[in-house]
């Protein structure tokens, strides 16, 4: 129950599946596979997939660590959103292409947990969308020896922390991949 008027619909953002992004991330094939499902999913249901692509010094347009994963492949109808920040809203087209849809539920799915993800599903909240995290779809690499907890720890907490969060008028929450069920309305 999104508190965007006129918004019945539904996406899966698929965030900075990207080589340069998750090559040497957590569990990765398991994540990646796990994503491919969930476009199958929505591709079948005629849920709309808007996929997000970073881009940074590391991430040099049209670089091979740029690219998305070769298990991946958007189709040209799909929207493709170009992002400098980790809040794939910011300083992006994605609030105009998930307006011109009428999408007010948004399942997020790719990397990094506790960077992209994470701004993105807050921003996507504070923006009045409904956001489900899928909770084996997400992944991120591992920053250990700076201080940051193991990858597994990151993902868990985030899963944890997004299970439970609130906020007036709007859902959150978090589905497995094969408990994902496009037609489903999810409540948090």
């Amino acid at each position: 129950m999104s508190t965007l008027v006129d918004r019945p619909n539904t996406a899966l953002l698929v965030i900075d599946v990207q080589n340069g992004v998750v090559g040497e991330a957590y569990a990765r094939d398991a994540v990646v596979a796990n994503i491919g499902t969930l476009v199958d999913k929505a591709r079948a249901a005629g849920i709309d997939l808007v996929w997000i692509q970073h881009n940074s010094d590391e991430l040099v347009r049209d670089s091979e660590s740029w690219q998305y994963v070769p298990e991946l492949v958007r189709r040209d109808s799909e929207p493709l959103v170009q992002k400098a920040y980790a809040d794939s809203f910011e300083e992006t087209d994605l609030e105009s292409v998930l307006a011109a849809h009428g999408i007010g539920h948004l399942f997020v799915a790719g990397a990094q947990t506790d960077e992209c993800i994470r701004s993105t599903l807050h921003g996507a909240i504070t923006r009045g969308y409904d956001a489900t995290l899928v909770d084996d779809a997400h992944t991120t690499e591992d920053l250990s020896e700076y201080g940051a907890p193991s990858p597994d720890k990151v993902i868990a907490h985030t899963n944890m922390y997004w299970k439970y969060h609130t906020a007036p008028g709007r859902t959150a929450g978090t589905v497995s991949t094969g408990d994902v069920d496009f037609a489903a309305k999810y409540e948090a």
